[in-house]
């Protein structure tokens, strides 16, 4: 039939086309590095339950590398669309989950599907807080705060250096008052010194003689 595109007959076969000089097992490990092919085989592997139809997997890859090249040259509106379709995707899952809860008429069954409508719910605001992020990043307000940050340390930095200053001088003054402190403590100590030995008292030394003690013993100073 005229216009009529042919469909391949073997959808999961991977077409895989060397470089030059590049041999066949080096094709194949390139394209295992590649994130386009392997994003495309797991997409793949969950495409059939979408109309029970399975796609071409060299479509994949081909699609998948033209939304990458897109982002890379900073266009990002096929990624703003998925964000915006999986949160309300994840909202649908919450609302279904949230009404088979209610339905439940033992508490073990409703807590449970309660818990999985929360878990869908919380998804939801995470991607709505990606997307938020995506369209209107917070560079502005880091640079801000970098800004703001500068100041105060520039501050310190003098505030310590002024700081250093004083408590070198502080320690100058210290160091005077103890060496002073020092000299006037040898003095006192040299002073004494000088009155203990012109000091003298006969009285005791007069004692010291008449009140020795006399030598116990017999005479030879032996000891039997």
């Amino acid at each position: 039939m005229a216009g009529r595109k042919e469909v391949a007959t073997t959808p999961n076969a991977l077409i895989l086309r060397a470089e030059k000089g590049q041999t066949q097992s080096e094709a194949i490990a390139h394209a295992a590095l590649r994130p386009s092919i392997n994003a495309a085989m797991v997409m793949q592997s969950y495409q059939g339950n979408i109309g029970g139809i399975v796609v071409d997997i060299n479509a994949l890859v081909n699609g998948l590398a033209d939304s990458c090249k897109a982002v890379n040259d900073g266009d990002l509106a096929t990624m703003e669309a998925m964000l915006i379709s999986q949160a309300t995707a994840l909202q649908t899952i919450f609302t279904s989950l949230a009404q088979r809860a209610q339905a439940q008429k033992y508490q073990q069954n409703l807590e449970a599907f309660l818990g999985l409508a929360l878990k869908a719910q919380a998804q939801s605001r995470a991607t709505i807080s990606a997307l938020v992020d995506l369209k209107y990043p917070r560079q502005a307000t880091f640079v801000k705060q970098a800004n703001i940050a500068n100041g105060p340390q520039q501050v310190n930095n003098g505030a310590i250096e002024q700081t250093d200053s004083h408590a070198r001088q502080f320690q100058t003054e210290q160091n005077k008052l103890l060496e002073g402190s020092y000299d006037t403590v040898t003095q006192r100590m040299d002073s004494r010194e000088a009155q203990t030995s012109e000091r003298s008292n006969p009285a005791v030394e007069a004692v010291g003689k008449v009140h020795r003690a006399k030598k116990s013993g017999r005479q030879g100073g032996g000891i039997g």
